[in-house]
């Protein structure tokens, strides 16, 4: 088992690409803390974990909140002594696609706080606790939109390669201590994003796919599979890195 007694903590785990981590991460061995707003969808899969022999704890957060994510950072190492490692996962998409003059203030606000404001909070008050007991693995979910031009879609994009710029300068300032920062960008994964994008229009998947050689959008396990590998000892030389998971789309 890959995170055997590892204690890992994935954030938007109700759902998607935080639930596919969560049950493998408890199917190797780790003693999972799912935290999400949408608590039904955590509580959810942790018992699929628990169901399954494994070891699961609901932290309800909302990672804009502070002291939200505070308690969650907190209470795990009371019931565990320590954080192994962090998953930041939680994420949304403009609810409106638009130009960036059209792009509504609304979006980039709730955008900007989730998706980058969130991720610092939490690797902030994470990276304290793995200071002190010796060192961890932060793994933040960036994207393809995070690497590359991504249209009608400021909001996102813009918060994605700050994860990415994150990350890089988080590996560099704590690689001397134990604590490795890596970032995963999937490309067009099956997701509740994806579902918002091809909603836009009745052909909107045989148009992205044309930009996929693969010919088809990946599965939220293949991503998690790679979260756990980065979460894992067999990483422990790597740190800095984004891991593109897309198909081949970069190319």
């Amino acid at each position: 088992m890959r995170l055997k007694d590892k204690v890992i903590i994935i954030t938007g785990a109700g759902s998607g690409l935080g639930a596919a981590t969560a049950k493998l991460s408890g199917k190797e061995g780790a003693k999972v803390v799912l935290s999400d707003i949408n608590l039904e969808g955590a509580q959810s899969v942790a018992k699929e974990i628990t169901d399954a022999g494994g070891s699961a704890l609901v932290i309800g957060a909302n990672v804009v909140k502070y002291d939200e994510v505070e308690n969650l950072i907190n209470t795990t190492v009371e019931v565990y002594g320590r954080i192994d490692s962090i998953v930041n996962n939680a994420g949304i998409g403009p609810k409106v696609m638009a130009t960036t003059h059209k792009h509504t203030l609304e979006d980039w606000d709730r955008v900007i706080a989730v998706n980058q404001t969130g991720v610092f909070y939490c690797m902030k008050l994470a990276i304290e606790k793995m200071l002190e007991t010796g060192g961890g693995s932060v793994v933040n979910i960036a994207s393809l939109a995070g690497l590359k031009a991504s249209g009608k879609n400021l909001s996102y994009s813009a918060s994605k390669f700050a994860v990415v710029g994150m990350t890089k300068s988080a590996a560099l300032e704590y690689a001397s201590k134990n604590i490795r920062v890596n970032a995963v960008c999937p490309g067009y994964t099956k997701s509740a994003l994806l579902d918002q994008l091809l909603n836009m229009r009745p052909d909107m998947d045989e148009l992205l796919l044309r930009f996929v050689p693969m010919k088809r959008f990946g599965e939220a396990n293949e991503i998690a599979e790679a979260v756990v590998w980065l979460a894992s000892e067999e990483t422990r030389f790597i740190t800095g890195q984004t891991i593109t998971l897309d198909g081949g789309a970069s190319l």
